[in-house]
């Protein structure tokens, strides 16, 4: 589609200084994406040093995620009115901040909130680096910037683990945090160097207060609910919620998890209403529903949603399996989980090439064929007696295609969507992946409890005492039996039954990897239909960058 000059205000830079922009941005998103996988392998100690209890831990763990869901389309609208680059730096910042108060905390309560406060500063982050490449690069770098974007989304939540575990076992917990400081000082030097600032040419008037409140509360509700809907209970109650001094007693009728998930239901769909009404009026609002008119987007945002449950549901399973039935340990685990990264890192560097033959649409879904196929794989080797190795070369299918989906998909989603609104587009597929991630945890978790309630329940003999104990601690009793140095036939009968269970889980991430397949064909069919009608009337889009102008 063809880009207004003055639709996005962008400072001039010289063309090297992209590139040196796209690493910065990278390093940043590397960040607080691996801090999201990076805490969960730690967290047993943490939980021991400071004494935390499961509730404490619970919301130490799942409280970023929640923070960065509810506030991103707030601050993918900020970028845009205020610029991107202001808003990256003012989410390093607060980054840095959460991270230095979670390393100095020695309560669950400071914990918590540095948590939370990284939570937005990470919100801050990541819309900024995705909606500063759609408005950096064009043509053939577009696809590129796009390609090394999308590797390093793929690849860091993979390498969180293993640096998790590198740092905890070989220093300690507070170094998880600790490793940002020094990463985020560099960034906020380079960004004001080399980032050029963008920002939307939108003059309408006032700030949509309204409709930042109501986001935050319905994608912060609706994330809650589906992160602790296992823990608390979908329908009835399973334990005590205590929050801010308040509590939904076990006792209760009914789960608060319902409550939230109608609550989320109401409130977005005021939100829906609210945004509608701010554009009739013309007022600025927090986001442009006449995206979803766009094919490319709302097709886009279906796949990533529905691809994001697989994979993270697959993120989910995967480390139990290697830790607790294979006796890995956590930084085992995290060098089998490596190999995925480097497929990842691998193609999705290389993307651009194919997408030059296929197009950007054609190559997500090949990326998103290897990813079942690898899956698929996964589900024909896993047993008790897998080798670590064998789970590794499989890992490396599913990185690839991983790397080649990331990649591409993100620029197919943008690829309509004027950079007027590149700061709301890229925070709308942000939350559409953080709802998926979510729901991959819990949904492939939901699978996997099932799955072990149906095989340790056959299980006869010595190893039926242990059945229960290990479906509450999801495996993890079989690791306490492996470091006592139980009875290896009732360990391995243990083991057998979580991997068969975890079998089901994979399975449960094919079926949802099959439907982003199937939205990934059609945002593939409507680009053939708009490229050829774009043949047939000479229209092309322009390779140049538009017109920059100082801001």
């Amino acid at each position: 589609m063809t880009e207004n000059a003055s639709a996005s205000a962008l400072s001039p830079a010289p063309r090297i200084s992209k590139w040196w922009s796209l690493v910065v941005l990278a390093l940043g998103l590397a960040m607080i994406v691996m801090d999201g996988t990076i805490v969960a392998v730690a967290l047993p100690t943490i939980i021991d040093d400071l004494h935390l209890n499961i509730t404490d831990a619970q919301w130490v763990n799942s409280l970023y995620a929640i923070v960065f869901a509810a506030l991103l389309l707030t601050t993918g609208n900020l970028g845009d009115r205020l610029g991107r680059r202001n808003i990256f730096l003012v989410g390093i910042a607060l980054f840095l901040a959460g991270s230095l108060w979670a390393a100095k905390s020695g309560s669950a309560e400071m914990l918590i909130s540095a948590r939370a406060l990284q939570g937005v500063g990470g919100a801050c982050i990541l819309p900024s680096t995705l909606s500063t490449v759609n408005a950096t690069f064009r043509g053939k770098d577009r696809a590129a910037a796009f390609g090394v974007w999308g590797a390093v989304m793929a690849g860091a939540a993979a390498l969180g683990p293993l640096l998790g575990g590198w740092l905890t076992s070989s220093f300690s917990w507070q170094w998880i945090f600790y490793v940002n400081i020094p990463i985020g000082l560099v960034l906020i030097v380079a960004a004001l160097v080399v980032i050029p600032e963008t920002r939307s040419g939108d003059s309408r008037p006032g700030f949509d207060v309204d409709g930042l409140l109501l986001s935050a509360i319905g994608f912060g509700a609706l994330v809650f609910a589906i992160i602790e809907g296992s823990t608390l209970g979908w329908w009835k109650p399973l334990k005590d919620l205590s929050l801010f001094g308040m509590t939904w007693s076990a006792d209760m009728p009914l789960s608060i998890v319902p409550i939230l998930l109608l609550l989320a239901a109401v409130v977005l769909t005021l939100f829906v209403f609210w945004e509608r009404h701010r554009a009739r009026v013309n007022r600025s609002a927090l986001l442009d529903l006449h995206m979803f008119y766009t094919p490319t987007f709302s097709w886009g945002n279906i796949a990533a949603m529905m691809i994001a449950v697989g994979e993270f549901g697959l993120i989910f399973a995967l480390p139990l399996f290697l830790i607790n039935a294979i006796g890995l340990s956590t930084l085992g685990a995290g060098f089998v989980l490596a190999t995925m990264a480097a497929g990842a890192f691998l193609s999705g560097t290389m993307a651009r090439h194919l997408a030059a033959a296929i197009g950007a649409a054609g190559t997500v879904v090949v990326g998103v064929v290897l990813e079942i196929i690898g899956v698929l794989a996964l589900v024909l080797v896993i047993s008790a007696d897998v080798s670590p190795v064998t789970v590794g070369a499989v890992l490396v299918i599913y990185g690839v295609g991983l790397g080649l989906a990331s990649a591409q998909l993100t620029s197919t989603v943008l690829s309509d969507i004027p950079v007027d609104l590149s700061g709301q587009g890229s925070a709308t597929q942000s939350t559409v992946r953080q709802i998926g991630s979510a729901l991959g945890s819990a949904v492939v978790g939901a699978v996997l409890s099932i799955g072990l309630a149906h095989y340790l329940g056959s299980i006869q003999g010595p190893a039926e005492n242990f059945t229960d104990a290990t479906r509450e601690s999801a495996g993890g009793a079989i690791a306490g039996l492996r470091a006592s140095h139980g009875p290896d036939e009732v360990i391995h009968q243990l083991s057998e039954a979580f991997a068969s269970a975890t079998q089901w889980a994979m399975v449960a991430a094919i079926a949802f990897l099959a439907l982003g397949l199937a939205a990934s064909l059609r945002v593939l069919r409507v680009t053939r239909q708009e490229s050829s009608t774009d043949d047939s009337t000479g229209e092309d889009e322009p390779l140049t960058d538009p017109t920059c102008t100082d801001v």
